[in-house]
């Protein structure tokens, strides 16, 4: 795991070598270990390279990379786990003098013996990267399957001076000396809407994600054209098909070869020259690769969980109660409210683009306990969209069916008395045995369809409704205009037909790269640590839509495939409880001791100022959670994190430089 940068001029530049040492140094934290640069003025091209050592540790696995004929160079962010696979098909075809044991080593000798695309489409793995062909004069950027990795780039300058640039992440960059570009209001939008800037854009104009599966490839005469023709090596939606199109109908059979492939993953995502352990929530995904990892390792595994001081919202006692079971060596850390809202400050420049999923605050704090012990940790990330385990896989379509049943009218009628049902009868509610936290999710879609339930007309629509903040009318940027997404995208009604297998499509094409994926990365690599994902493996992807739906959500419960085969390692009693997501109580700290905090970044005055949000609507939304007439936690906490963010932002190049996380403080139990 690293950090990549690089600069790519329409002519030749001899400024390149300081940009992309600043560049490079920006992601420092990433890659800790080491740093490298290379420069070519004669042709305008530098790629930078921030290291942080996971395989073949030595000066023999430091980057940019030339490969051995001297034609390629490459900066390689993530990890290559077939990569001693790739070696032996390579060596059975030509003799290779190989100078060390690192898959960028690996990479780059395939890519110049068979091409890029053939090269990554033999892969298992995750990756950013840069590829620069000294004979061809060719730069080709690339993104592994799913996003694990992230990838920024965009074209700067004007004439002669038109640069692409490229990064891991905005700060690098930002660190680019003619980097100017301006806040796109219409991301802002985007974000303000579902928590996140989806792909292809970002916050600032005229930079973009490259999308997970994709290459570009260009030239100097492209760069001064700005040319973006990104090119697919691989697609989600082309094994979905494939999967949909040849079933497994054998359940017994099904749950084996899943067993398999899961396993299989987790044994190569342990391959590491340092210290590997798992987080572990004592939820499914994370039970079963923990699970996975001990049946596979000689010693105890290192597992990491946060317990929160905070009632109702500690999952620390059934993560534990697992790691007993399976005998790995437990690690967990309890937070005070006061400590997790500490972390709070660093979020702008730990995500560096405005972020608004909450989640980020106990991920942050699992990764920077994690890393007190470990170089790498694997997740059980991504379960969710591939085995059905979102709530709104089961809630939706059952709700969708007994909506449709009443004429638009009456729904239109009902929508705005269910927005009104005030916070405190909510929380009333929430206090009553049995109801606890499952009341906190349903209320917040209470809100969300109130004020949509009249224009619904199709699952679709009830799905897209319950994955955003607000509809298009009622979003409070300014001067922005509409942009249409991947959930817009009525075509894949045609791929996928039923409603709920087309929702975990679309939560797979958007919510689980520019979300999910997004939010360990930044907090990982925050404190230098890598993160691995073994059901992102395409082949479990591959295999899993393959399983008939019945498989994945079964009884009123989701990922019923993924509990039969943790049932094998863990008694269901130990895993067996509501799904609760990994939840801090943000609501009830804007209402008291963030309080002071949010009310600075919200005050009409300020607000106005600085002109991208309609202040009016803002103070609405703060005075009514505030005086608990409405729960506002959603909508608060985006604009609340584009306003932190911005502040960060308009700091400048200095601020990039500070701590960006700390752990001094928490206490280890266990």
């Amino acid at each position: 795991m690293c950090g990549i940068a690089g600069i790519f001029f329409a002519s030749p530049q001899r400024a390149a070598l300081r940009s992309i040492e600043r560049m490079s140094d920006a992601l420092r934290h990433r890659g800790p270990d080491a740093g490298g640069t290379f420069c070519d003025d004669a042709v305008g091209v530098a790629l930078g390279h921030r290291r942080l050592s996971i395989i073949e540790l030595s000066e023999r696995g430091a980057q940019p990379m030339h490969s051995a004929n001297g034609r390629y160079v490459i900066s390689f962010n993530g990890e290559i786990y077939n990569q001693k696979e790739l070696r032996r098909e390579l060596m059975a075809r030509q003799r290779v003098a190989w100078r060390g044991g690192s898959d960028t080593e690996t990479l780059i000798e395939c890519f110049a013996a068979w091409g890029v695309a053939a090269t990554l489409k033999r892969t298992v793995g995750m990756f950013a990267l840069a590829l620069w062909d000294r004979e061809e004069r060719r730069l080709t950027l690339a993104r592994d399957r799913f996003g694990e990795k992230p990838f920024y780039y965009g074209f700067v300058g004007q004439g002669e001076s038109t640069a692409l640039i490229f990064g891991s992440e905005l700060k690098a960059l930002r660190a680019f000396e003619g980097f100017d570009c301006a806040i796109d209001r219409d991301s802002l939008a985007l974000f303000l809407r579902y928590s996140y800037v989806p792909r292809p854009w970002s916050i600032y104009r005229g930079i973009f994600k490259l999308d997970p599966g994709a290459l570009l490839e260009l030239t100097a005469d492209q760069v001064a054209a700005r040319q973006r023709d990104v090119e697919k090596f691989w697609t989600y939606e082309a094994i979905v098909a494939a999967g949909l199109s040849n079933p497994i109908k054998d359940e017994a059979l099904g749950l084996d070869e899943l067993e398999r492939v899961i396993s299989e993953a987790v044994g190569l995502q342990l391959e590491a020259d340092v210290p590997v352990g798992a987080f572990l929530s004592g939820g499914i995904d994370s039970s079963t690769i923990a699970a996975l990892m001990q049946a596979r390792s000689t010693r105890q595994v290192k597992t990491f969980t946060v317990g929160f001081d905070e009632a109702g919202f500690d999952e620390a006692p059934h993560a534990l109660a697992v790691a007993r079971h399976l005998g790995t060596d437990h690690h967990e850390i309890r937070v005070s409210p006061k400590e997790a809202r500490d972390v709070i400050p660093k979020l702008p420049l730990m995500y560096d683009e405005p972020f608004g999923d909450s989640s980020q605050i106990p991920t942050s704090i699992v990764c920077a306990v994690a890393r007190r012990e470990v170089t790498v940790s694997l997740s059980g990330d991504a379960g969710d969209e591939l085995l059905g385990g979102y709530n709104r896989y089961v809630i939706g379509p059952n709700l969708w069916n007994g909506l449709s049943k009443f004429p638009a009218a009456l729904r239109s009628a009902i929508g705005p008395a269910l927005s009104s049902v005030p916070a405190s009868a909510w929380a009333g509610l929430g206090r009553v045995p049995g109801l606890g936290r499952a009341v906190a999710p349903f209320r917040d879609k209470a809100y969300k369809l109130g004020s949509v339930l009249g224009e619904l007309n199709s699952a679709d629509d009830l799905y897209r409704a319950l994955v955003t903040e607000w509809s298009d009318t009622e979003v409070p940027s300014l001067d922005a205009n509409r942009r249409s997404t991947r959930l817009d995208d009525v075509s894949l009604a045609d791929l996928v037909a039923d409603p709920t297998e087309r929702m975990m499509l679309l939560d797979g094409l958007t919510y689980l790269p520019d979300d999910i994926l997004v939010k360990v990365d930044r907090a990982a690599m925050a404190v230098s640590l890598e993160t691995r994902v073994p059901l992102l493996d395409h082949r479990v992807a591959e295999l899993a839509w393959r399983l008939p739906l019945s498989m994945k959500i079964r009884d009123g419960k989701g990922k019923w495939a993924l509990r039969q085969i943790l049932y094998r390692h863990v008694p269901r009693e130990l895993v067996e409880r509501p799904k609760a997501g990994f939840a801090v109580p943000i609501g009830t700290w804007l209402r008291g001791p963030l309080r002071d905090w949010a009310s600075d970044l919200l005050s009409v005055e300020r607000v106005k100022a600085e002109g991208y949000l309609n202040s009016e609507v803002v103070s609405r939304l703060w005075n009514e959670h505030c005086s608990g007439k409405r729960d506002w936690t959603g909508r608060l906490w985006n604009i609340l994190m584009f306003q932190a963010w911005l502040t960060t932002a308009s700091a400048g190049q200095g601020a990039e430089q500070s701590e960006i996380a700390s752990t001094c403080g928490l206490r280890l139990v266990r």
